[in-house]
């Protein structure tokens, strides 16, 4: 995403939050590490990607993340604030210190038992209780939880929810933006069938699982 679109961000938000620096570009938005001026505190403002910003009608996607907003517990990372700046839409959540399952799995390659275990309960438990509102997550991946000492952390909850209802998801396939990471999407997923529900995330967290203990993706290379 273009240096300009976080220095508007910054001007736009100074009264709440400082822009510090970029973190990363994921699969729906660009991560920056900022400030939380009104409660002293660092926050992870994610800005959604052009292309799904152009496919989106703001004030629709603001009023579904509000879904998201309400969930609540131990192992899902809340969503603070969410908003529009000039052409962009952004959601503010927190900033987890640790590193995410992703780094390190490929920091330290497949994990025992027993850490493999305690991290998918977390993450199992985040998803039941989402799913018991309601609440699909749409792209559970490794580089979707956060570690922080013992304990693993959704992030995003809601999001991909969000877009595909903000703008559908038959006019976002038929433009070829994918809301989720293929190589961990069930089929029904893939096809857009707007039936899906809480059971794609538990195709997700099997070949998650298969990636943490085998080290391997259960049908080969990874494509994010």
């Amino acid at each position: 995403m273009p240096d300009e679109v976080a220095e508007r961000l910054g001007v736009e938000l100074a009264d709440r939050y400082r822009i510090e620096r970029e973190l990363g570009v994921g699969g729906m938005a660009t991560v920056y590490l900022a400030q939380d001026l009104r409660h002293d505190r660092q926050v992870a403002i994610k800005v959604l990607r052009p292309d799904l910003t152009a496919s989106v009608g703001p004030d629709r996607f603001l009023q579904e993340i509000r879904i998201a907003a309400r969930l609540s517990h131990p192992h899902i990372l809340p969503l603070f604030d969410s908003g529009r700046s000039g052409d962009s839409l952004f959601y503010v959540m927190p900033f987890v210190e640790g590193a995410s399952l992703r780094l390190r799995l490929q920091e330290a390659g497949p994990l025992s038992v027993d850490d493999a275990v305690r991290i998918l309960r977390d993450v199992a438990d985040a998803l039941a209780s989402a799913h018991e509102k309601g609440v699909v997550h749409r792209d559970i991946k490794p580089e979707n939880v956060m570690l922080d000492g013992r304990h693993a952390f959704v992030a995003d909850f809601g999001v991909a929810k969000a877009v595909s209802e903000a703008a559908g998801a038959q006019q976002l396939t038929t433009q070829g933006l994918a809301l989720g990471t293929p190589a961990y999407m069930a089929p029904e997923q893939i096809s857009a069938d707007p039936s899906i529900d809480g059971r794609v995330d538990l195709y997700a967290l099997g070949v998650m699982a298969h990636e943490m203990l085998a080290g391997a993706h259960p049908f080969g290379r990874v494509s994010s």
